[in-house]
């Protein structure tokens, strides 16, 4: 370094100014390292660094192409070289890091070792020896191992700087050289390095220089010994202010890694240790494997295009057969193809054993299924950055680094481009899942008997948000691509599925993945499984395209079997059970040839089971009139519409059963949704079933009223029918004429809604009810007017357009029962007689109702319901006999029903008494025929009754009715108690003569509705009645006769007839109404009080010897002193013969002491005298006592 001089200024003044201090230059000298690192990129031999294959530099030894590859080499995710600098000659300043070297090696099967690469190094060999100008052949060191590949020299200076004489420091250059020679050969004019060290360091500093033998020489044996010259350029140093001096201070023998490495790609990077503190990571752009694409044909060659590795295919490239070259692509079914047939990293030795040729390398392959999915992959797509730039359809950019299970690698590699690997009959091919024409035909007609069954995943499963994670080449780290679907969001809410995208560097690539996956999610989710003969299994292959009608899923049937066929003329099976579509709909028939391929004609007429075609779609999307050829007979068909269209799945599996049956698995199929999922396209419609049509309200409403028992109780129901919906259809009559026909819609599900209207104008609301079936129930109807209203459900639950409507009026259970019938009469006893009569036909009455029994001493037209009284309890409405009380007169019946209501008209029945025993009238009294008439005046006896003169009888004086009694009620205690002297059993009959009468009949004076009205002439008071009760005692009057304290707390029972045992009776009669508009008079009232003959024996009895006071068992009623006139019992004797004691000649017997209660009797013989006699005795007298 030279000094320069310094100028001297004055100071300007202030003498007092102090010099500034010395300058010290910066110690800008380092020792430095260097580190070597080399990567294993791929397997080969691959296109190469992406930056100069994208610009076009080929020669991938030139320095341009070096430059552009540093452009591909990040370390700690930098750049070596900025994209913008020149491949030819970069600035210094274009480079982030300084002093990077890069090594290459493409993976070719014939590549060369790296240079550079040690695999063996020597510890250094020390030098020390100082390097001066003045030396002038330098100092020297000689190689004589002839395995030694490079050497490297080791310079160090001690100190360069230079001390000036006011103090500074300064650096210095020094410049020196480093020769080769072979040999002794001589060193060559241009030293091969030639070099300067520039800078100040007070510390020792070393530097490192590796020199390359010649490879050449080395490989010819003409390189050793090999001689090492270093040699200083500049002037030796005389000044002792200046140090520069240096050394050779090592030399160090390095033999390099022989390997080639072939078939790998790798790389070697020299890295300074000044600029990282640790070795960074690195990530290599590069274009990878080379795989062979399809060949020319025809003239038409696929290329590739450079700038993103989509093969590009001519138009109307029909591929032969014929593979081409090794080129690098990042088509993914050429990469899968690769994989499949490579030996060193694939499964060639598995699917490609044989490779001696291309037939053999590609024999177990379907090469046409690889390459049409190749075509379809590489069609160009809208790229998702609205600016009308197109990419790939699907593009393989991926660095598989670690061993995979072959299914799982095929499947990845297939799975970028949508397909499905297939391994069938020793070959394999690939299935993609593309817009495709169905290739098979599926009906009831040609699949097992269980049909079509259908699974599907639940919502619960299915997201609304997809999180794509791809490799983003921008930032070289992986990025997500978020998709959403609105529609799901807003039905389930966010819910969120991550995935991964296999091989996907595209942002919209990644996008159409999301969308695609939740477009399955929500649209093709559903799978049907069925079964079918050998004729379909061995046809149908997984990722064909199957049409299907299931009549159960789209409402009708539309497929089946051809009977026979032309070109033009399709006869059909079933045809009355098949829904053939109008000529207006569109109609298309699919049927599938002798070939197997599936041809889809436009009906033009169809006549009986005959269907015609006028034009023909063939697969390949040309027309024709007819068809290729005729169907087979047997074959199937299916017929489609505008507004009804078949069911379109793919299938996923095959499965062999046994013998001759095969299970098919498919999943739903939508078409259009490739357009959907890479354009946004709206899916076009494809309705594939009716049941969601809305369909016809039902017709022919039809009501009818009933009573019903539900747990024992009579309800009214009204019985509502309907006829389902129908729909006019095509059919075939006998003579096999087309018709028209009403076809039922298969309506299962009806929506109900009914009010009821009152015949006073109050209108309820509507009541709706779900109906499953063609009639429904209304129970407890009320009288008036029910509003109906039927919508028809279809499947999905819609409801009909319109509806049927109607009024149907009803009574409820306002109308009364029908009338007793059947009515007769028999005596039983003296006492009884039994009624018979039919059952009630009114189930209100039979349940619930009761079956009223009156009678009346009148007879004739006299004899009314209103003018008879209750002679039992009334009994159960399903009773059809009772047994009553033996009475002359007339027994009138009426039914009631549950809610109250009597039959119309009383039934009728007649008795004139006959004797049937003898017996006597203890007491006849009648309340009636007294003076005056009903003459109990004592006080406590009248409750709410009087005796009427007006009306000639007793009636009620209240009628009020108060809640919650149910009726108005009176009683009457008759004037005489009946006292028997002693306890005998008595026969009791009540008279009557009673009716009801309305105190006034005028309107104002009735309450109630109109209708309740049972009559309109104030003539029919039917809501009344009277009974008799009785109470009786054993015990003796407290008093010389009876008063009511002695009956005190002993209560009177009903009765119309009946036999009682006591000695005391008090008679009461009941009066009620049970509606305060009516009122009962009672006319006659009194009852007989008899004791029929009775006959008492007895057994043996010893007389004794004397007169025998025998006391009957019962005694015998023989009357009191107010009741007269009843004689005493008839005793008759017979005499008992036994061996000790028979009645001789002239003995005979006295009978004296004859009364209620016994006799005295008394054996004599001829001569008057006492004697024992053995006897038994029958007594016939009057009543029982006990």
């Amino acid at each position: 370094m030279t000094k320069k001089n310094k100028i001297i200024q004055g100071a300007g003044g202030g003498g007092n100014r102090q010099p500034p201090p010395p300058y010290r230059a910066p110690d800008t000298l380092h020792s430095r390292q260097f580190a070597t690192v080399q990567d294993l990129i791929s397997e080969g031999e691959i296109e190469g660094f992406a930056t100069p294959s994208r610009e076009g530099i080929t020669d991938r030894t030139s320095v341009a192409y070096n430059n552009a590859a540093k452009k591909d080499v990040f370390l700690d995710d930098t750049p070596v070289l900025r994209s913008s600098a020149s491949n030819t000659s970069p600035e210094d300043t274009d480079f982030n890091f300084q002093d990077v070297t890069l090594k290459t090696k493409f993976g070719e099967s014939s590549q060369t070792a790296m240079s550079g690469i040690p695999a063996e190094s020597r510890s250094p060999t020390a030098v020390n020896v100082t390097v001066e100008q003045s030396n002038a052949s330098g100092v020297v060191r000689q190689i004589s191992n002839t395995d030694v590949d490079a050497v490297i020299v080791t310079l160090t200076w001690n100190q360069i700087q230079v001390a000036e004489e006011d103090g500074d420091l300064r650096g210095d250059t020094v410049q020196y050289s480093i020769n080769v020679q072979y040999q002794g050969g001589g060193y060559p004019t241009t030293p091969l390095i030639t070099q300067s060290v520039t800078g100040r360091t007070a510390d020792p500093y070393s530097r490192d220089h590796r020199i390359e033998l010649d490879r050449t020489r080395i490989d010819a044996g003409t390189a050793f010994p090999v001689d090492i010259q270093v040699k200083r350029i500049t002037a030796d140093s005389t000044e002792s202010n200046r140090v520069n001096a240096f050394q050779f201070t090592a030399i160090q023998e390095i033999i390099d890694n022989n390997s080639t490495y072939p078939n790998s790609a790798y790389m070697a990077l020299r890295l300074d240790s000044k600029q990282f503190s640790n070795i960074p990571t690195r990530k290599y752009r590069i274009r990878g494997i080379k795989v062979r694409i399809p060949a020319a044909n025809n003239g038409l060659t696929p290329t590739v295009d450079p700038n993103t590795g989509r093969i590009q295919y001519p138009e109307n490239y029909v591929f032969a057969g014929q593979m081409a070259a090794a080129t690098w692509c990042s088509c993914p079914s050429m990469i899968l193809l690769d994989l499949l047939i490579n030996k060193r990293y694939g499964l060639g030795n598995h699917v490609a054993q044989d490779q001696s040729s291309d037939t053999a390398t590609y024999s177990n392959l379907d090469l046409f299924s690889f390459v049409a999915a190749s075509k379809y992959a590489n069609t160009l797509v809208d790229d998702g950055t609205n600016t009308g730039t197109k990419e790939a359809r699907f593009s393989c950019n991926v660095n598989i680094q670690s061993p995979k299970e072959a299914f799982a690698a095929i499947n990845d590699l297939a799975g970028v481009m949508r397909c499905m690997p297939i391994w069938s009959a020793g070959t394999v091919t690939i299935s993609q899942d593309k817009e495709t024409s169905p290739s098979y035909l599926f009906s009831l007609a040609n699949v097992a008997e269980g049909g079509f069954s259908y699974s599907g995943s639940s919502l619960k499963t299915r997201h609304s948000v997809i999180s794509v994670s791809y490799f983003n080449m921008d930032t070289r780290e992986v990025d997500n691509e978020v998709v959403e679907d609105s529609t799901a969001i807003s039905k389930f809410g966010v819910i969120t599925k991550q995935i991964k995208a296999f091989a996907c560097t595209s942002r919209n690539q990644a996008a159409r993945l999301g969308r695609a996956v939740l477009f399955a999610e929500q649209n093709e989710s559903e799978t049907v499984t069925f079964s079918c003969s050998i004729e379909s299994g061995i046809i149908v292959r997984p990722g064909s395209v199957i049409e299907i009608n299931d009549p159960v899923r789209a409402g009708v049937r539309r497929g089946g079997r051809i009977v026979s066929a032309t070109q033009t003329a399709i006869t059909i099976d079933a045809v009355n059970s098949t829904s053939l579509p109008a000529l207006n709909d569109s109609p298309k028939i699919s049927v599938i040839l002798s070939n197997g391929t599936v041809e889809v004609g436009d009906i033009s007429d169809m006549s009986g089971a005959v269907i015609t075609v006028n034009s023909v779609t063939k697969p390949d999307g040309t027309t024709a009139s007819s068809f290729t050829s005729a169907p087979l007979t047997n074959s199937p068909y299916l017929i489609s519409s505008t507004t009804l269209q078949t069911q379109l799945f793919r299938v996923i599996q095959v499965e062999e059963q046994d013998d001759i049956n095969y299970a098919i698995t498919a999943l739903t199929y939508v078409e259009g949704k490739y357009n959907f999922i890479e354009n946004n396209t709206p899916l076009p419609e494809r309705k594939v079933s009716i049941l969601n049509d809305a369909v016809n309200p039902p017709s022919t409403l039809v009501g009818q009223e009933e009573i019903v028992v539900i747990n024992g109780i009579a309800r009214s129901k009204l019985l509502i029918s309907w006829r389902e919906p129908t729909v006019e259809v095509n059919g075939i009559d006998t003579n096999g004429d087309s018709v028209i026909i009403n076809k039922p819609q298969g309506v299962s599900q009806y929506q109900l809604s009914y009010r009821f209207n009152s015949q006073d104008g109050n209108t309820d609301n509507f009541v709706s009810q779900v109906v499953f079936g063609t009639d429904f129930e209304i129970l407890d109807t009320k009288k008036g007017f029910y509003d109906i209203e039927i919508f028809s459900f279809n499947a999905g639950q819609k409801l009909s357009p319109t509806a049927l409507t109607g009024t149907l009026q009803t009574d409820g259970k306002e109308g009364r029962p029908a009338d007793v019938s059947n009515l007769t009469i028999e005596p039983i006893n003296e006492q009884f007689v039994r009624l018979r009569f039919a059952q009630s036909t009114d189930v209100d009455v039979l349940h619930g109702g009761r079956v009223f029994v009156r009678h009346t001493n009148r007879t004739g037209s006299g004899a009314t319901f209103a003018s008879a009284v209750d002679v039992i309890e009334a009994v159960a409405g399903n009773t059809t006999e009772v047994i009553c009380p033996a009475l002359a007169g007339t027994y009138l019946l009426r039914f009631q029903d549950d809610t109250g209501q009597f039959s119309t008209n009383a039934t009728k029945v007649s008795l004139s008494l006959v004797d049937i025993l003898d017996s006597i009238t203890v007491k006849e009294d009648r309340e009636d025929t007294d003076t005056p008439p009903f003459n109990n005046t004592t006080s406590g006896l009248f409750n709410n009754t009087e005796y009427s003169s007006a009306r000639g009888g007793l009636i009620l004086t209240n009628l009020a009715i108060t809640s919650p009694a149910t009726k108005a009620t009176g009683t009457y205690v008759f004037k005489d108690i009946l006292d028997l002297g002693g306890t005998f059993s008595l026969t009791l009959k009540r008279h009557f003569q009673s009716a009801g009468f309305f105190p006034s009949a005028l309107w104002d004076s009735r309450v109630g509705l109109v209708d309740s009205f049972a009559d309109w002439d104030g003539d029919v008071a039917d809501r009344v009645n009277a009974k008799l009760a009785v109470r009786t005692t054993t015990s003796a009057p407290s008093g010389s006769s009876y008063a009511n304290s002695d009956f005190n707390n002993i209560d009177f029972n009903e009765v119309a007839n009946g036999t009682f045992k006591a000695r005391g009776f008090q008679f009461r009669t009941n009066l009620e109404t049970t509606d305060s508009a009516q009122n009962i008079i009672v006319q006659e009232l009194g009852y007989t009080a008899e004791m029929p003959t009775r006959t008492e024996q007895s057994s043996v009895i010893a007389s004794g010897s004397g007169a025998k006071a025998v006391t009957f068992s019962h005694p015998f009623f023989v009357g009191t002193s107010s009741i007269t006139g009843i004689p005493k019992p008839s005793v008759s004797i017979t005499p008992q013969h036994s061996l000790t004691k028979q009645m001789a000649t002239g003995d005979y017997f006295e009978l004296t002491n004859i009364s209620g209660t016994g006799f005295t009797v008394h054996f004599k013989n001829s001569s008057g005298g006492s004697i024992d006699r053995d006897f038994t005795y029958s007594a016939v007298g009057f009543g029982k006592g006990g």
